[in-house]
């Protein structure tokens, strides 16, 4: 895991001492830069305002000067670890001291009262963790094709989620808050296990496992709500694609380091969503849309079957990736 870096000097802390609430924003790219102004806004708009809000940039120093100039009240970082959101949220959250900690993407724009909702659950000493509903905001007009059980593809939650509170085994690290003291404990976010660029893997799923394993459980709150921009080229089918099979490959890897069953979420997703929602294509017999229904049935199996060709791929690179540290160990005979 990641640790604080050592000899952060007193500007890397809050001034302020303990604080309620500080929001983390990791940011990478200027090209961004529309999604990231409307990420802070929010933040700094919220009706029960955080006491910190820290933009971490992800070793862009253009973009670090620029948010610096931007929003003097707040405090803009650079990530002190290996490119990525793991490391750039982790510099974050290393350099406060307030009790609950948020994270927030900096392509979501957050509801005005997101944060208070958000963190309302936290007083409940057995919650470790909570996160909010995710709705897409598409830049183009959503495909007719796009089916809703795949809404995670665009980073949103399907229209049908669940609108009340619910116990949940993970969250998204868009939208996300936790308890400061168990986040540290267990590390944080792993730092070779993330979000590069556009390559993601299930990052926010692996802390979850991590804090709950360390005792305690997660709430989802749908109305502590974001707005995820879904941008033109995230609307193709090649993308849904590619997104499917590193999300399959990502699971292939969270499975080698989690505890057993910790797939039982994906196994029911599989098993259970997936058919019924492949299946409501060709059965419902009043449906206006047949043509869109049926390309979202084919969508369906195509995306599990992209999904599954990444977790195929994944196990043989995890097996090849421990046979290979077997062989480097002291006393393994090579």
């Amino acid at each position: 895991m990641s640790s604080p870096p050592a000899g952060a000097s007193p500007t890397d802390r809050d001034p302020r001492g303990d604080a309620a609430v500080a929001v983390v924003i990791p940011c990478f790219s200027e090209l961004r830069w529309r999604h990231l102004a409307a990420a802070v806004e929010s933040v700094l708009a919220q009706t029960a305002p955080p006491a910190e809000v820290v933009i971490v940039v992800d070793h862009n120093d253009t973009l670090l000067e620029r948010a610096t100039r931007q929003w003097p009240e707040a405090r803009v970082m650079v990530n002190r670890f290996s490119p990525g959101a793991s490391g750039a949220r982790n510099t974050g959250a290393f350099s406060v001291t307030s009790e609950i900690i948020a994270f927030l993407d900096d392509d979501t724009v957050a509801d005005a009262e997101w944060l208070r909702r958000l963190t309302a659950h936290l007083d409940d000493p057995t919650v470790v963790g909570v996160g909010g509903g995710v709705s897409p905001a598409w830049e183009g007009r959503r495909p007719s094709w796009f089916p809703d059980v795949f809404s995670w593809v665009v980073g949103a939650h399907a229209p049908a989620a669940a609108e009340s509170v619910t116990e949940v085994r993970n969250v998204w690290g868009e939208n996300m808050a936790v308890r400061r003291e168990r986040f540290l404990a267990v590390g944080g976010f792993r730092p070779d296990f993330g979000k590069v660029g556009h390559h993601s893997s299930p990052e926010d799923t692996d802390l979850c496992i991590r804090m709950a394993a360390a005792g305690g459980r997660w709430l989802l709150v749908p109305s502590a709500r974001v707005h995820h921009h879904v941008p033109a080229d995230r609307t193709t089918f090649r993308y849904f694609l590619r997104r499917s099979f590193f999300e399959g490959e990502g699971k292939a890897a969270l499975r080698s380091m989690s505890p057993p069953g910790s797939l039982a979420v994906e196994r029911a997703y599989v098993g259970k969503e997936l058919p019924r929602a492949f299946l409501a294509g060709f059965t419902r017999p009043l449906q206006r849309d047949r043509s869109g229904a049926a390309a979202r049935s084919a969508s369906i199996a195509a995306g599990a079957a992209a999904a599954a060709a990444g977790y195929a791929w994944g196990s043989v690179t995890e097996a090849v990736r421990s046979a290979t540290s077997r062989r480097r160990l002291p006393g393994s005979g090579s």
